[in-house]
Parts: C-alpha cells; structure tokens; sequence
C-alpha cells in the first residue's frame, strides 16, 4: 500500500542555495529542512523560540529576532564569488556613514576638549604612532577647514581627507596635527632646559620623517610629553585659577594622555623605556606646574623603574646577578643608545635630588650608582666616538677635578645638583636620631663630616671650576642678540643656595662671629647679585631652570631672618635695604610664574614665612617697598647712620662681598668687610679654619 504524502513531501523541492544560511550549516550536521518562508524560515523560528525559553546567562542577551538570512540574490553565494564592484560598493558606502559619525563625534567633542592651535606649518608634517596603545579621543582638527589649508604634510593629499588619510597612514589621533606637533617639537628643543637633555635631538627629527607604523617612529608619550612641555612657550587656552595661577588645558589634556601610557606600562611593562623618558618629560612639567604630589610620586616611579634596567650600573648594563634577563634592557645597540642611557639615568637622579631639597630621603643613595657621568653635549649631539666618562659620583675628586675633553654645563649642573645633594643627606641623617633638633647655639663645625661638607660647598667646588666656566656665569647680552646658558647660570648659584641649607639651622644675629650667619648672608647676596646681573640684559628669565625658583626662596628666607634681627634693634635704614631686596626676590618668582606656576606658588610660600615681620614692621606697605634704582653696596650696607651714598647716586649694585686671595693664596676678606659694625666679625667670612676659633 502506498505512503500517505506529509506536508513537507508535498512543498516543491528548494533550488540550489535557496535555503537560508543557518539551515544550510544545520543541515550538515543535523538534516534539517528549510521552508525558505521570508523573512524567517520555519525552522529558525523554532530554534530561536527554544533559546529565548530559557533564561540567559549573566553578563549575555538573546537575540531579538532569529538568526535568519539569505543570499543577497537568489540562487548566488556570497564572497568570494560575489561581484567585486558590488562588494566596493557597499564599502564605500560603509565608509562615507562612518566619516560622517567621526565628524559628529568631533563636533561634540570639541566642546571639551581643547582645541588644537592653528600654526602654519613650517617644516615637513610629521605622524606618531600609537604603538599598540589606543585611546578614544580625537585631538585632530579635523572639522576646521584651515587646518586643511595651511598643512604642507606631504603625506596629506590635497584632494583626499586630510584626517582619514592620516589615520590611513598609522597617525594617532589623540595628537595635534603634524603641522602643530612639528611646532610644538621646536619649542620644546629651543626653550625647555630640562627634559631636551634626555633625547638626541638629530636623531629624534629624523625619525619623525618615518612612517608612524615603523619601529624607529617616536612613541606617542613622548610626543604627548613634549606637547605638554612646550605649551609653556607656546600657550593655548590659559585659564587663570583661583588662586592666582595659570594653567594651560592644552598643556594639561596632553599630560594626562601621558599619564594613560604610563598607567599602561605600569600594568604591562610595554616600551618601558620610551615610556619612562616620557615620564622624566612629564615629571619636570609638573614640576614646573608646581604640583608636588605628582613629583614626588613621579620621581620615585623613576627611580624604581630605572633600577630593574639596570641603568645604575656601569655601562647602564650587567651581565652578572641577573636572574631573569626577560625584564632588562638589552645591551646598548650603539654609544647614541648608550648615552641616551645614561642621561636617562642622570635625569632620573637629578629630579629625585630636586625633589627632595626639602628635606626628604633620596630613593637611590649615592653609593648605588655605578653610571659613568654623561658625555658633553656637543658630543652627544654629533655623536663624536668619544670612551665613556672616567668620572663617576664615587670618584675621589669628582667635584673638584674637571677633565676639559668630558666637561660643559649640562655636567657641571650634573655635580652641582650632587653637591646639593650631599647636603640633603646631611641635614637628613644628622636629624633622624638626633634626640634634639638643631640650635642655633651649636658649633656645627664639631658635627661629624660638616668641615668637609662646609668647605666642598661654600669654596672648593666653585673655585675648582674652569677657567672659561668659572668667569662666565651663563649670561651674555650683545646688542645682535644675547645667549642665557642656563645650565651654567644654575652652577654659579646652586653651591649658595647649598650653603644656606647646610648653614640655616645654626643662624644666630646675636652672635657676632657666628660663621652659619656669614655663610648665609654672603651666599644669599651671591644669588641675589646673580639675578641682578641678569636683569641688566634683555634675556628672558622664564627660560631659566625651574630649580632657581627654590634657590630665590632660599635666598629670600634668609632675607626675611635678616629683615627681622633689624626690626627687633631698631634699624629702620638697615631694615628698608632688606625689604627692597626681599622684594626683588618676590617679583623674580612672580615673573617667573608668569609661565611656570612653580614661581607664583613659591612667592606665595614666601609670603606666608613673612607674615610676622609684616606685622612687626613699621612700614606701612613693606611689600610695595622696591629696591633702590641704584642699591647700596655692601660696604654700605652695614654701616650705620649715613649712608654715604654719592650724591649722584653712583652706588654699585649690591654684589656680596668677593673672596680675594693673599699672596700665599690663602683666603681673605675684602676691605669693605672689615669696615662693618660689631653685627659680625670678618672672621665669620674666613674659611674653615676658621671653624674652630674661640669666639664659639
């Protein structure tokens, strides 16, 4: 008897590929039937109902409809055998839809973010690369039609997008456009006197003429450091905060991508090294900003980060107690990698040094560091096939013995900021188990190791320098254009501002022939005279080291202890000189802070250490008292009753009062000092062996 036809025998057989595509893949595992009903067939609706019966996971969503679809055209399939003008079609569409969602988003994004500054471009447009990082923001300008006009990049075409064929070529987004960033590199190399030593400048110029996908491309925190740094010369959207200081959106935005990459390191140790140069870039931004917290946590990431790279050893290299070698560095490929380096290191140090003048604990104690001191940078930078420096911080006569083939200004700054160091140290250990704390009735001179501190700081460094370095103080003015050596500058007055940290504690005015008193007073006027011999020229005094604002503090603090031994015996002529001179220390900072909020932030300090002689003074203005057009000199000031001040007003500036040599070479104080009242004897000024007498 024959078969009674069912229902689905009775529908007309499907052609080839007619079929939807989940019951043509079903099909070879399970034999199932497709009706080929539109738009969901039969069978898809009933596993799309079993799955929706059951509750989902955590964390997963069911489909909304069946998982349901067909060949665009029936009886083909799909790629590869579908019509490629088609399929170019459709991408092309794709693309234009997302242009234009990438143009929205710009538009609302540039509501809060900061815009890109508009500079013509100059120079060949660079790209960086985001190295394996990507983060959701675009910085581009990539709505604004003059970006388009005034690129040169000869990457962009001038009938294409500019913004899609950067990002063609690798470009990272969250960065200028290569007009601006090429500006932005400039500055920073032309104006920034700190993080510009770590890179080699050539070399760094050169590679942004690479592809931003090649390896030798700059890493995209470095550039975003730099950006930061250099909008300090090349401001953009300065906002003025409450308290008086200015700050930078475009140069904050830029740090805190930085930050994004260091955060990533920190997690996956990805170009580690490219990625702590960054960090010495954006710690000296933050420096500058005065934003302490993010130093001292910056500058001890630094240094932890620097020594599992082994950059503290001789060569920034070991191959002995490494257990892994996974974690390390690789040996340096060539001396340009050597010394880069090394002058990683040397940075990393120098900002732990600076960043612990207040009296904190250094995170790498100096006799951990093996590193050679780095090379000149004239060698540097030509990449001269110069050894290695002979001298490192143990050497017995780093600081007073300076070979002219491995000595400039970047190295001298190096020692200076090692020096200061020492007296940190001092100052740290000597109180950490002292049962009292300093007083200004000790003789500092019987503490353990203080002579020889005394006598490194307050004579044998400077006088040890140089020739060519010892008479020049950084500062040359001529009428076709002037140079500020800002690295020199800070070696002249770093020592001094050494000697007030070393000294301070034990300053006692009562005491006539107290040596600390002398000590602070001449190196307080040697930094004082520093700044007034640079505002006799035309040079711009926000170019110098941010470090000077500390050394104007220091300076200031001892004015200010000064100012107010004069108010208590009555001095009022005596007292006025002071706070004219304290003055000129407080607008420094001020000017300063002008683009590095670090001055404003210390002027402020100041004021709040002078808040008692404010009160104790009989000036009724003392911060509006300026210093005279032509200050007292020294041997005037300490004079007492007239001045004698020529009448034509021909006083010289107030420059502290100058070691002169005897014969014998032996030290001695100028003529002027023995002219002085009983305040304090000349013997205070002698040297060390002075330490000792029997007026203590």
């Amino acid at each position: 008897m024959p078969k009674v036809a069912t229902s689905s025998q009775g529908r007309p057989a499907l052609r080839r590929n007619q079929a939807c595509r989940s019951c043509r893949k079903r099909w070879k595992l399970e034999f199932t039937k497709c009706d080929a009903a539109r738009p969901h067939c039969g069978t898809c609706v009933k596993q799309w109902q079993a799955l929706i019966s059951v509750p989902a996971p955590v964390g997963y969503a069911h489909p909304t409809e069946p998982q349901c679809s067909y060949d665009p055209v029936e009886g083909l399939t799909l790629a590869p055998e579908t019509d490629p003008l088609e399929k170019i079609r459709q991408l092309e569409e794709q693309i234009s839809s997302l242009k234009s969602k990438l143009y929205e988003k710009d538009v609302n994004a540039r509501s809060t973010s900061p815009t890109q500054p508009s500079i013509p471009a100059s120079v060949p447009s660079q790209s960086p690369s985001p190295k394996g990082i990507s983060l959701p923001h675009a910085a581009l300008s990539i709505a604004d039609p003059s970006y388009r006009a005034e690129s040169s990049s000869p990457d962009i075409g001038a009938n294409g997008d500019p913004f899609m064929e950067l990002l063609f070529i690798g470009w990272n987004p969250d960065l200028p456009d290569p007009a601006t960033l090429n500006h932005y590199i400039d500055v920073f190399f032309r104006c920034d006197p700190c993080g510009s030593r770590v890179l080699h400048r050539p070399s760094f110029l050169a590679s942004m003429h690479l592809s931003p996908k090649d390896p030798g491309f700059p890493h995209s925190a470095i550039l975003h450091a730099i950006c930061a740094s250099a909008s300090r010369w090349s401001p953009h959207n300065i906002v003025i905060l409450p308290d008086g200081t200015r700050r930078d959106t475009f140069g904050d935005w830029h740090a805190s991508k930085t930050r994004h990459y260091i955060d990533k390191c920190m997690s996956t140790g990805e170009d580690i090294f490219s990625v702590m140069q960054a960090c010495i870039l954006l710690s000296w931004y933050f420096y500058q900003e005065g934003r302490w917290v993010e130093v001292w946590i910056f500058a001890a990431f630094q240094t932890r980060v620097s020594v599992p790279l082994r950059l503290n050893y001789p060569g920034t290299f070991s191959t002995h107690g490494n257990t892994s070698p996974g974690a390390y560095l690789a040996p340096p490929k060539d001396l340009r990698d050597l010394e880069s380096r090394r002058r990683t290191w040397w940075m990393t140090i120098l900002f732990d040094r600076i960043a612990s003048v207040g009296g904190w604990i250094h995170s790498v104690d100096e006799r951990d560091i093996g590193t050679e001191l780095p090379l000149r940078n004239e060698d540097f930078a030509s990449e001269n096939p110069m050894p290695s420096n002979p001298q490192d911080i143990a050497t017995p006569d780093v600081f007073v013995r300076h070979p002219p083939q491995y000595t400039d200004s970047f190295v001298l700054l190096v020692k200076a900021v090692m020096l200061f160091g020492r007296v940190t140290d001092f100052n740290v250990r000597g109180s950490l188990r002292a049962p009292t704390a300093p007083s200004k009735n000790q003789n500092p001179f019987y503490l353990e190791g203080f002579e020889a501190l005394d006598n490194l700081v307050s004579r044998d460094f400077l006088d040890s320098l140089p020739h060519i370095f010892k008479n020049n103080n950084g500062v040359t003015d001529v009428p076709d254009g002037g140079n500020l050596d800002t690295d020199l500058y800070m070696v002249h007055i770093i020592p001094h501002a050494a000697v007030i940290t070393l000294h301070n504690p034990y300053v006692n005015f009562n005491d006539p022939d107290n040596v600390s008193t002398a000590r602070c007073i001449h190196s307080a006027r040697c930094i004082l005279a520093a700044y007034y011999m640079l505002t006799a020229t035309s040079l711009d005094i926000t170019r110098l080291h941010p470090f000077v604002t500390i050394c104007w503090y220091l300076a200031a603090v001892v004015q200010v202890q000064l100012c107010k031994y004069f108010i208590e015996v009555g001095d009022s002529d005596r007292e006025s000189t002071v706070w004219g001179e304290i003055n000129v220390l407080r607008f420094a900072m001020l000017a300063y802070g002008e683009k590095s909020p670090i001055g404003t932030r210390q002027e402020r300090l100041l004021q709040g250490l002078m808040r008692e002689i404010v009160r104790m003074t009989a000036h009724k203005q003392p911060l509006e008292v300026g210093a005279p057009l032509y200050p007292f000199s020294s041997s005037s000031l300490w004079r007492k009753g007239n001045s004698n001040v020529p009448e034509d007003g021909t006083a010289g500036l107030p420059m502290p009062a100058n070691t002169i040599f005897d014969e014998d070479g032996s030290r001695s104080t100028p003529p002027e000092f023995h002219s002085a009242p009983g305040w304090f004897s000349a013997s205070a000024i002698g040297t060390s062996h002075h330490s000792h007498d029997s007026s203590y």
